[in-house]
C-alpha cells in the first residue's frame, strides 16, 4: 500500500546518525543500490529518464519517491517513482485512485487516457486537501512492462499555474528504460 509522500528525517546534528548514514550508503553503493545522476534513474528493478530539472527546482528526498524535487519559488513538490511486479493487472483509474485515499473534499478537475512512452498514461488534475491543506495534484501514471511509474506535481492552488510549464516539460521528457542497464 503507498502512503502520501512525506519527508524523510534527516540525520542533522547526529554524529551517530550521519556515521550511520554513510556506511548505508557505501553498503548500497556496492549491492548497485539506487542511483540518480540528474537525468538517468536506475533502481534494482526499475530504470527511467528525465530532462534535467529547472535550475529553480532542489532535489529532495521523501519516503515512496525515486525521485523528488521542490519549486521552492512556486510552493510546489515534483516526485517521480517506478516500481515492478507489484500491480500489473491494475487498471490505471484504480492506480491514480490509489494514490489519494488519504486525501479528502478530491475534485477531479481533469482527467485523460493519453499516449506516453509507447503505451497510455492516466493524467489527471484534482485539487483534494491533505491534512487539511488545500493542494493541486497533476498526477501521471502509466503501467509499462510489469512497471508502474508515478509522476506527480503537488502544489499551493494559487501557484499551480506557475508550477505546470516545468513540470509538464518534465514528464513529456520522462521514457522507461532497461532496468539491467543494456
Amino acid at each position: 500500500m503507498r502512503r502520501p509522500l512525506r519527508r524523510r528525517p534527516t540525520a542533522a546534528g547526529s554524529a551517530t546518525a550521519a556515521a550511520r548514514a554513510s556506511l548505508l550508503a557505501l553498503a548500497l553503493a556496492g549491492c548497485g543500490g539506487p542511483s540518480f545522476d540528474g537525468t538517468i534513474y536506475r533502481g534494482p528493478d526499475v530504470a527511467f529518464r528525465v530532462p534535467p530539472a529547472p535550475a529553480s527546482w532542489r532535489q529532495i528526498s521523501v519516503s515512496d519517491a525515486s525521485v523528488a524535487y521542490r519549486d521552492d519559488a512556486n510552493g510546489a513538490t515534483v516526485a517521480l517513482n517506478g516500481r515492478c511486479k507489484s500491480e500489473e493487472d491494475v487498471p490505471l483509474i484504480s492506480l491514480t485512485n490509489h494514490l489519494f485515499l488519504h486525501f479528502t473534499e478530491r475534485e477531479v478537475l481533469k482527467q485523460e487516457v493519453v499516449p506516453f512512452d509507447g503505451r497510455e498514461a492516466m493524467h489527471t488534475v484534482l485539487s483534494a486537501k491533505l491534512d487539511g491543506v488545500p493542494k493541486v495534484f497533476d498526477v501521471w501514471v502509466l503501467k509499462k512492462n510489469g512497471c508502474v511509474y508515478d509522476m506527480l506535481l503537488i502544489a499551493d492552488p494559487a501557484r499551480y499555474a506557475a508550477s505546470e510549464p516545468a513540470f509538464t516539460r518534465m514528464v513529456r521528457g520522462f521514457s522507461t528504460l532497461p532496468a539491467n542497464g543494456d
